[in-house]
């Protein structure tokens, strides 16, 4: 059987960093593996996740548990009967709702295949300050599957989200463990921890996405004969555009930081080629970390989300034109 834990939280709260520092700290003698789901289609977690030694499968478009449930089924089965890990990480999209997905990993089917641990859910306690999240049924309900709340980005707290966080753990924790960390950095051991939270979660009233008809149950790529693509998703109140450049395109690195810190959303999250070779690039509001690395991913891919519809072409023209030259470009 493979231990199996769901990792959740709401956009922004610090999912994929945890997991990183998860899988770098993992026993060396286990197989560890990685189903990830994103809103969008682009893929960005999977290309922050390749190199970390995983076995890794993404979902796009959505939640992972829509049409039925095929495209988490698909993932999952792929991973536990081919793959055959140690342990399975599942990070849900930030915007999705965690009752179809436990409902799932404790069928009967799986009963021989799955030993399902904790629920780690993610939080920044500055979260809490805003009235648009506290009423977000999704928000409400990823903190009620927890069986430990990580409030993440300690080290971004202030007096405010202090407060909110004592003030909410104080009514809401019902005997669950809470734990304050930054950067996502826990203990491994959390992931062993066992499942006690076992109330009964309602089903998501607004549990609706529009996905492209031709979606597929990968993330997007690039036909040969392509530079660049972009994909639109909308759902949960909130919507997505991203894009994916071809390997041969670089970006000027100025230029595309003030792009991604100044995009007027929610969420900006990237691996994009540059001519120092990458940078990850990681907002969410006004936190904006980067990353850069001497080494050049296979492709450039970039995704923002926000809670309301934008101007999709005017931030596409402006990022084109941070496209450095190359006898291809176009």
């Amino acid at each position: 059987m493979t231990k199996t834990n769901l990792i959740t939280g709401f956009l922004g709260s610090g999912k994929t960093t945890t997991i990183t520092h998860l899988l770098a700290n993992k026993p060396e003698n286990e197989k560890w593996a990685v189903l990830v789901n994103e809103f969008g289609e682009i893929g960005i977690d999977g290309a922050l996740l390749a190199d970390s030694g995983a076995l890794l499968k993404e979902i796009p478009g959505g939640c992972m548990c829509c049409v039925n449930g095929l495209p988490m089924q698909v993932g999952l089965n792929t991973l536990l009967r081919q793959g055959r890990p140690d342990r399975l990480l599942i990070e849900p999209t930030g915007l999705g709702h965690p009752k179809q997905i436990l409902d799932m990993l404790t069928a009967d089917v799986y009963e021989p295949w799955i030993d399902l641990r904790a629920t780690l859910t993610l939080l920044d306690p500055r979260q809490l300050l805003e009235q648009r999240l506290q009423n977000d049924e999704n928000f409400r309900d990823q903190l009620a599957a927890a069986d430990i709340i990580i409030a993440n980005k300690a080290d971004r707290q202030d007096e405010a989200s202090r407060a909110a966080l004592e003030a909410w753990l104080s009514s809401n924790l019902a005997g669950r463990k809470a734990i304050t960390v930054s950067q996502g950095q826990i203990d491994p051991a959390l992931l062993d921890s066992p499942r006690h939270n076992l109330r009964t979660l309602p089903a998501s009233e607004s549990h609706s996405h529009s996905h492209p008809a031709s979606r597929g149950l990968a993330a997007l790529s690039l036909a040969s004969h392509q530079r660049w693509r972009r994909s639109l998703n909308s759902g949960q109140g909130h919507h997505a555009c991203g894009w994916i450049f071809d390997e041969e395109t670089r970006f000027d690195t100025i230029g595309l930081l003030e792009w991604a810190r100044l995009a007027p959303v929610d969420r900006v999250k990237g691996v994009m080629r540059i001519p120092e070779g990458l940078v990850r690039i990681n907002r969410q509001g006004q936190d904006f970390h980067i990353e850069t690395q001497n080494v050049a991913p296979p492709d450039s891919r970039i995704e923002i989300i926000h809670s309301a519809e934008c101007d999709w072409n005017q931030l596409q023209q402006d990022l084109l034109k941070l496209r450095l030259p190359d006898d291809n470009q176009r």
